[in-house]
């Protein structure tokens, strides 16, 4: 069996003396999109934060591409070829369309994605580019938060709740591009609540409850009963 891109092992994360994730394992295969689903406050961002070297785990061990990696910062995960997509989008709000994308190509790393590639997936972008990023619509910011993100040509993109706050044909555009994205040669993360769209897009789901992982397995084995189970703890 070929060694997974990411191996995350029996991590603890906590928020001063707050415990929000307790003995967490997944792993992610090259080519592979995992789907987090769970509850608000389930530990589901706090997880990709940690994964994108945002927040340090006290305890456990996450590999990637067979190297350590815990404890290591943002910057020099982007490097190694994480890039997180946050909840809210979070683009820089007094820079164009364009330069927002820029900043996310700054490290250089080789690999197909660059603003041709990005205009081509995004066309609203490309007509859009000199505008200030807040002049766009919530869809069109998430499409712009995704392309700033595989600017930086990662192996492992981590996406938090992409559907959060936008109408379901918005979400069901974004959602038809991942399997080109995912052609290009990367895996994916998807934290999200909206089920039926992970459920849709992943190979494997790993649900949170409370900070511990209540299910996992591949999406097409999942049922609504045992998912409802997890997702409530009940």
């Amino acid at each position: 069996m070929p060694e997974p891109l990411l191996d995350v092992r029996a991590i603890d994360v906590f928020y001063g003396d707050f415990q929000a994730l307790f003995g967490v394992s997944l792993t992610v295969d090259p080519g592979q999109v995992v789907a987090v689903i769970g509850a608000n406050g389930a530990g589901k961002s706090t997880l990709l934060r940690t994964l994108a070297g945002l927040m340090r785990p006290a305890r456990g061990d996450i590999r990637f591409d067979g190297e350590a990696t815990g404890g290591r910062p943002a910057y020099a995960m982007v490097k190694r070829g994480i890039a997180l997509v946050p909840e809210g989008r979070r683009l820089f709000p007094s820079l164009t369309v364009e330069e927002n994308l820029l900043i996310g190509g700054q490290l250089r790393r080789p690999g197909p994605w660059n603003l041709e590639r990005i205009y081509a997936l995004f066309p609203v972008l490309a007509e859009r580019r000199h505008l200030p990023a807040p002049a766009l619509s919530g869809g069109q910011q998430q499409m712009a938060a995704i392309a700033r993100a595989l600017m930086s040509n990662p192996r492992l993109l981590l996406c938090d709740e992409i559907s959060l706050g936008l109408a379901p044909i918005i979400v069901r555009d974004i959602y038809a591009l991942l399997p080109e994205i995912v052609g290009e040669g990367l895996s994916l993360i998807i934290v999200e609540q909206d089920i039926v769209q992970a459920l849709q897009a992943a190979a494997h789901v790993y649900c949170l409850q409370e900070g511990r992982i209540a299910l996992q397995g591949p999406a097409r084995d999942m049922t609504r009963e045992a998912i409802s189970a997890a997702y409530f703890g009940v």
